[in-house]
């Protein structure tokens, strides 16, 4: 599965939420759903690791 958030994506994600707001969705639209969104969170859980594995904390009291 690759976890890239494309523009196609987002689209369809948008698409269903709001077809589920207006009408419901099929079974087959539900689990297509629930697919994108592990797609999406996936994603977004790599960058915020990729995000907090690049900070470097530094101690300023420890170089006085």
């Amino acid at each position: 599965m690759d976890n890239t958030i494309t523009p196609e994506l987002l689209a369809r994600i948008n698409e269903l939420a709001r077809k589920k707001r207006t009408v419901s969705l099929t079974q087959e639209e539900l689990a297509e759903q629930k697919e994108h969104y592990k797609v999406y969170l996936a994603a977004i859980r790599g960058q915020m690791t990729s995000l907090l594995d690049s900070i470097e904390f530094v101690d300023v009291e420890a170089k006085k």
